[in-house]
């Protein structure tokens, strides 16, 4: 039974996470679902990465009514973003299961010590 819903947890845990913090998919996701779900690091990115859309884009319509936010800079880190996203995609299923938890792990590692100093 336990089974069943703990993708579900990880979902609303994600979820929450993502709209709270504005991240979620790579700090919480990737890791439970290699861990929890069994699933191979590689699909567990890949879904990390699907699953960002439709979490942003209700987080968005939520925000929007609530937080000014600059349009400007949306649209320049959107357009960016999509670049980022089309070339990361491009390279996920070309990097060993090893380098890529060697590059995930600096990514965290970096993001954990920017939110501590």
């Amino acid at each position: 039974m336990l089974k069943k819903i703990i993708p579900y947890i990880i979902g609303a845990v994600t979820g929450t996470a993502n709209g709270f913090f504005g991240a979620g998919g790579g700090t919480i996701l990737v890791p439970a679902a290699e861990r929890l779900m069994g699933l191979e690091e590689h699909k567990a990115h890949a879904t990390a990465i699907a699953v960002i859309l439709p979490l942003s884009i209700i987080s968005a319509f939520l925000y929007a009514g609530k937080v000014d936010m600059d349009h400007m800079a949306l649209l320049k880190t959107s357009v960016g973003g999509i670049a980022g996203g089309y070339i990361g995609a491009g390279l996920l299923g070309k990097i060993p299961k090893k380098w890529l938890h060697i590059i995930f792990g600096g990514f965290m590692l970096a993001a954990a010590v920017r939110m501590i100093l």
